[in-house]
């Protein structure tokens, strides 16, 4: 919502907007872009003068702002269809979506046009390193837009990709994630089923060749279909793969033939593919593989996806937004691959309505374990609230870890945590937060508190 609002302003509109609670950074990004900041929830918020309120989808019935809007008629829109609204109608709309990757992909999807003239416009879920915000609006014909599928408003429970007027979809993989929204993976098929259904018979979409129900899109689609990945069967193939610690180089071939040389600033499998979906997206949009090349060594990263905070006492500290069982797993196996003989610390706080239920129980202790981490601290569980039924049990959790062999701890707060790590840390050693929420500023902290014992 937040940069909405801002793109909103760029746009040349007048902007205020509510929230309960506005905070550094957030509240100066805002403040900085020229938008009235109003603390709290009142009716009195609710003006004569307004021509449209958006509605984030945090906010449901009885909050006092949207009873106004329905009592006075006033318009009102969703998030999404806002964006549809004032910024797709007239563009080549990418979406880039999945369970995984997508704010990655987005980032780089958008940052190779950019690099390579065509001046697109770029909305991603994070802070794109290059751009250094989470938009920008160009003035070519492409809108690189990242797809989610989580419901778009109270009074719309459908994905909110379903309004961005896709003319070129990615699909990199698709498993069950969102439980609060979606009973099941049945669910969640049928709304990328209807995703793809929006595509024109003119547009293009772009599969992961490693995922089946991501390939199994590939029937519902009246438009042209390439895939990508490392399996012999993709379209658009990496090989030859090389990692160090820095980078991941690699060959690359379209439909059998070599296209290009490519070295890409990421760890991980999962960044290897999200790197060849962008290449698929920059040729599709008419750029070559040399342009490419040099755009994909100069990406800068996505903030909080696998972020390097900075070293003390030679133990180096990443934020990572990894909340779901395959993240985690891809995660710490992309930053094994690079460091085989370090120390690797997991400190994850369930924190998601997908990372804090029990339905994911048995997957989180599976995901440690094919991510290599020698040493798994798990926090409090976040959603406390929830039915112990349904709820992730942190206990269980360390069990089922130390019965496969992990070292696991469940130490409930930050500041424990904090003392623990800087009493047993080790140089040389590695330590990825894992959380998608702030955890109580525990990169600071620890990073402090590392210094502080040098």
């Amino acid at each position: 919502m937040a940069t909405l609002a801002a793109m909103l302003k760029v746009k040349g509109f007048e902007v205020r907007g509510s929230d309960q609670g506005i905070y550094p950074p957030m509240s100066d990004f805002l403040t900085a872009q020229g938008i009235t900041l109003l603390d709290g929830y009142r009716a009195e918020h609710i003006t004569s003068d307004l021509d449209l309120v958006v509605v984030g989808n945090a906010i449901s019935r009885g909050n006092p702002e949207v009873e106004e809007v329905l009592d006075r008629k006033i318009r009102y829109a969703s998030m999404p269809e806002a964006v549809r609204d004032y910024f797709l109608w007239g563009a080549r709309s990418i979406v880039v979506a999945g369970t995984h990757g997508k704010t990655t992909m987005t980032s780089l999807a958008g940052w190779l046009l950019t690099h390579g003239g065509l001046d697109p416009s770029v909305l991603i879920g994070g802070i794109a390193a290059n751009f250094e915000s989470s938009f920008r609006l160009g003035g070519g014909r492409d809108f690189v837009i990242e797809g989610d599928e989580y419901d778009s408003a109270f009074f719309d429970k459908t994905a909110k990709f379903l309004k961005y007027l896709p003319d070129i979809v990615v699909v990199g993989n698709i498993e069950f994630d969102h439980a609060d929204i979606y009973p099941d993976l049945d669910a969640i098929r049928l709304a990328f089923r209807r995703l793809v259904n929006l595509i024109p018979r003119a547009g293009l979409l772009l599969l992961g060749a490693d995922h089946e129900e991501a390939l199994a899109l590939a029937r519902h689609a009246y438009c042209r279909v390439e895939t990508f990945g490392l399996a012999d069967r993709a379209d658009w193939q990496a090989h030859s793969v090389r990692v160090t610690p820095a980078s991941t180089s690699f060959s690359l071939r379209r439909e059998g033939r070599t296209f290009g040389a490519f070295e890409a600033p990421l760890l991980g499998t999962h960044n290897l593919r999200n790197a060849v979906a962008a290449i698929a997206v920059g040729a599709a949009a008419g750029l070559d593989a040399v342009a490419m090349a040099d755009g994909l060594k100069r990406f800068q990263g996505v903030r909080r996806r696998l972020e390097h905070r900075g070293r003390a006492r030679d133990v180096d500290v990443y934020d990572d937004f990894a909340h779901h069982p395959t993240a985690i797993a891809e995660t710490l196996a992309g930053i094994r691959s690079a460091y085989p003989d370090r120390r690797v610390w997991a400190i994850f706080e369930p924190r998601s309505a997908t990372s804090c239920r029990r339905v994911f129980q048995q997957d989180f202790a599976r995901a440690f374990v094919e991510g290599r981490a020698d040493e798994v601290i798990v926090a409090a569980v976040y959603r406390a609230a929830l039915p112990e039924s349904e709820r992730l049990s942190a206990a269980d959790l360390v069990r089922d870890l130390k019965g496969l062999g992990v070292r696991a701890r469940h130490i409930p707060g930050v500041p424990e945590i904090v003392s623990t790590v800087r009493a047993e840390a080790k140089p040389g050693d590695l330590i990825v937060i894992m959380s998608n929420g702030g955890f109580d500023d525990i990169h600071r902290r620890l990073l402090a508190a590392l210094a502080e014992a040098s």
